[in-house]
């Protein structure tokens, strides 16, 4: 199923009385005064997991009444701290003992309890294959987690393994934002790339060599962000729109030969920059190019924390 999901700037929470999974996600973080309005209605935390990004934390809580997720600014420098501040995040009171799955940075050097609270340290690569799996409800897929930066893993049922990757993530996107449009908002990016043509920037088959070439259409670009070395006057929009066509490209193209040469069919992509319209709408495209789908799930911004949270459940860990 293909997402829909996208930052939105004035969201705050869900359906507070949303039986089935619930997800917060205003923007980049979510104030823990909303989390403690699900606590109050009465939901028990019985699990608990955290992936630590290099730019997001994310956690997810299971509950009597579903899942409750939350997206958290990256603050603290030291692993225990980071984990500490997904706990103190939730501002209610855990349940004594809670045991909580640690993935991402450096959940190594994490010790097995923290504040009371057994620590189960899940190893990323495997986090990150059943977490694809769990949200695409597929059975075999190369995963594909687009955060800061990208690491493809080929996951079979429990078997799960490291690929290849990209160092183009999500961190290039807002680097390059920063410098060449002027912001480092992923909320901005998003609104600006979406306004956009990537073509206004880009040199364009057609306008390289004529016409298609192979699989590739006229219309498909033949050197990224190639008219800035021959033109001027770009808009805002246009750039971030070639910003997010350079990015997105590299990680479907990637994506592609790493599916062909593991002989996996389906790919299905994660991460927070997946939710982003722009990146989703430029990675389709590639789809369209070389007849293949991408998988996109909802929620794909805590794949690897939903992985955590199944070796949980697949551990009987309570």
């Amino acid at each position: 199923m293909q997402s829909s999901v996208i930052f939105d700037e004035d969201s705050s929470i869900i359906d507070v009385n949303a039986s089935e999974d619930t997800v917060i996600q205003p923007r980049f973080e979510v104030q823990s005064s909303e989390i403690r309005k699900f606590m109050e209605c009465g939901m028990e935390i019985t699990r608990m997991a955290v992936d630590i990004g290099m730019t997001n934390i994310d956690l997810v809580m299971e509950t009597g009444s579903g899942l409750v997720r939350q997206m958290l600014t990256n603050q603290r420098e030291e692993a225990d701290d980071q984990v500490r501040q997904a706990l103190e995040s939730v501002r209610v009171d855990l349940p004594e003992g809670l045991p909580v799955g640690v993935t991402g940075g450096r959940y190594r050097m994490l010790p097995d309890v923290l504040d009371g609270h057994p620590l189960h340290k899940v190893d990323e690569i495997l986090a990150l294959g059943l977490g694809g799996l769990a949200l695409s409800g597929l059975g075999a897929a190369l995963v594909v987690s687009a955060g800061t930066g990208t690491a493809m893993v080929a996951a079979r049922g429990e078997e799960v393994h490291h690929v290849t990757g990209s160092a183009v993530g999500g961190g290039t996107l807002l680097g390059l934002s920063k410098l060449i449009v002027g912001t480092d908002d992923p909320v901005e990016i998003n609104r600006l790339a979406l306004a956009g043509d990537a073509a206004a920037v880009d040199i364009m088959l057609s306008e390289a060599v004529g016409g298609e070439v192979g699989l590739l259409p006229a219309k498909a670009n033949a050197v990224n962000l190639g008219k800035l070395d021959r033109e001027n006057g770009f808009t805002r929009e246009n750039l971030a729109a070639g910003l997010v066509r350079l990015v997105a490209q590299v990680i479907a193209v990637i994506a592609l030969n790493a599916a062909n040469a593991e002989g996996l069919e389906d790919i299905v992509l994660v991460g927070h920059l997946m939710d982003l319209e722009s990146v989703r709408d430029e990675i389709a495209l590639v789809g369209d190019f070389y007849q293949r789908s991408f998988i996109v799930p909802e929620n794909p911004g805590f794949g690897t924390v939903m992985g955590a949270l199944e070796v949980m459940r697949q551990k009987s860990i309570l």
